[in-house]
């Protein structure tokens, strides 16, 4: 077995499987560990890599996850990887809507994105990147991630991209369109479709995220 400080530091978020402890270890990577703030695994204290199970990752682009993921990745880590783990799921979204998050994922964050069929491969791929990074470019390791400072404007973006099926693209439209935030999630369903590109399911699932009450019971399974 090689000397720790000649292993390459693989931080793993908690909630990943302890299967990847284990195929991890087994490569020669030393493993921690933690409650990451965002990410999955961190190869160094500049790149973060975000793992999505094929069926998590066109859900994550329906409901415009994907991209607030993204915005507060890229705002932490210089470096950030997607990996999108899986056999291609037929039909649950369009081929241009997929190619067109590709697209945002590249241009719009500066991420890269890898395919992998299976956590072995992930793990393998993992590796990899992170023996690059400290083995060979000697890049340290940093545990919490550190927030790039934001104008206003780029806040209220990051706000709005939270909203469901609201990507970068759009959520500039909506702001450009309604000037500000307050007006933003004030404006009826009538007035948020005539935004170009939002339409009346994009609209309805707007305004019902904001009426909504919150229910503590229903936020807490869904951290189990």
């Amino acid at each position: 077995m090689e000397d720790r400080d000649a292993r390459a530091l693989i931080v793993i978020d908690q909630r990943e499987s302890a299967e990847f402890d284990r195929m991890l270890s087994a490569s020669g990577a030393a493993v921690e560990r933690k409650q990451l703030q965002v990410g999955d695994f961190l190869c160094s204290g500049r790149l973060a890599v975000e793992r999505k199970t094929r069926q998590d990752f066109e859900q994550s682009i329906v409901d415009g996850r994907l991209f607030s993921q993204l915005f507060n990745l890229s705002s932490s880590y210089p470096r950030v990887a997607i990996v999108v783990e899986g056999e291609s799921a037929e039909g649950r979204i369009s081929k241009e809507a997929l190619l067109g998050a590709y697209a945002a994922i590249v241009s719009d964050f500066g991420a890269s994105i890898f395919f992998t069929r299976s956590m072995e491969k992930t793990a393998e791929l993992v590796y990899a990147l992170a023996k690059h990074e400290q083995l060979a470019k000697k890049t340290p390791m940093r545990v919490f991630a550190k927030r790039k400072t934001l104008t206003a404007s780029a806040n209220q973006r990051a706000i709005v991209e939270m909203l469901p099926m609201v990507g970068p693209k759009l959520a500039k439209a909506l702001l450009e369109h309604f000037k500000n935030v307050e007006t933003l999630f004030t404006a009826s369903e009538a007035e948020l479709r005539k935004v170009e590109g939002m339409g009346e399911k994009r609209a309805r699932a707007m305004r019902s995220i904001i009426e909504n009450s919150y229910d503590q019971e229903e936020d807490k399974a869904q951290l189990i």
